[in-house]
């Protein structure tokens, strides 16, 4: 299914305003592979796009720009494809909308459709804020595994029980189309048996040469978590940086957490 879409193709530039650029992909198509795939999910969560290059026409044919912040259900059938998304933004640029209003009920509504689960749209991006968390980065462990990712790498200690924020910029993994590299920054706030930090930096490591969305790694990494260590309150949260003028900052959390403040880190 992912080899009809745009993603890894030339196609035309769109000269007209059409929903019909948007793909939609299963999320059970991936799923399936992490034994999710036939029940409610065991987390929670949204997708977050931050759309850089928004641009219309107004009533009286003037090109108006904006940005704007996009959020997709996790428990969506469908996420989004971005080169899609992209190109489905793009085809608003010849377009003419009476106010920014109704371009904004309009990209709701076509996205909505797509996914099959309401999606949110408001124009400006979040602002920036520095990454929270314990880094991990600098931990004294020697690597020589990059994949496929393995959540046997994991260790725990289940006679330390604690609540912290462990934090990441090794993030990195591919398209499962083009092979481009996708980096990310990710946070992992938990509650439960004390994760062994080299451990996780492993771990998180082995997704460097992994082909996956950038949804589905997040919810390989929540998953893995879970059933290796135990929490009893966990929440994984990868900001992307960007490609094409956006960026997408998946969140997957056991259900009843809060979301994390929408901020931008300092590579986005």
């Amino acid at each position: 299914m992912i080899g009809n879409s745009p993603l890894g193709r030339e196609v035309a530039y769109p000269d007209r305003f059409d929903p019909g650029l948007l793909y939609p992909i299963p999320r059970r198509l991936a799923r399936e592979s992490l034994g999710i795939a036939d029940s409610p999910p065991p987390f929670a969560g949204h997708d977050r796009w931050h759309a850089y290059e928004l641009s219309w026409l107004d009533a009286a044919g003037v090109p108006r720009v904006a940005t704007a912040t996009l959020w997709i259900p996790a428990d969506s059938p469908n996420l989004v494809e971005s080169k899609s998304l992209k190109l489905y933004l793009n085809s608003c640029n010849a377009t003419r909308f009476a106010d920014a209003e109704e371009l904004r009920v309009r990209v709701q509504a076509d996205l909505s459709a797509a996914v099959g689960a309401p999606v949110s749209m408001m124009f400006g991006l979040p602002s920036f804020a520095a990454p929270t968390g314990i880094p991990i980065d600098a931990e004294p462990v020697e690597i020589a595994y990059y994949g496929p990712p393995d959540a046997g790498l994991l260790v725990a200690d289940p006679a330390m029980i604690v609540e912290e924020i462990l934090a990441s910029a090794l993030l990195k993994s591919n398209c499962p189309v083009t092979g481009q590299p996708d980096w990310a920054d990710v946070a992992i706030a938990y509650r439960g048996p004390s994760i062994d930090r080299g451990s996780l930096l492993r771990y998180l490591v082995s997704f460097r040469d992994h082909a996956e969305f950038h949804e589905q790694c997040v919810e390989r990494i929540f998953v893995d978590l879970a059933a290796r260590c135990r929490p009893q309150r966990l929440s994984v949260e990868a900001r992307y940086t960007r490609r094409g003028g956006l960026d997408i900052n998946p969140w997957r959390a056991t259900p009843g957490i809060a979301p994390p403040a929408p901020t931008r880190g300092p590579r986005q």
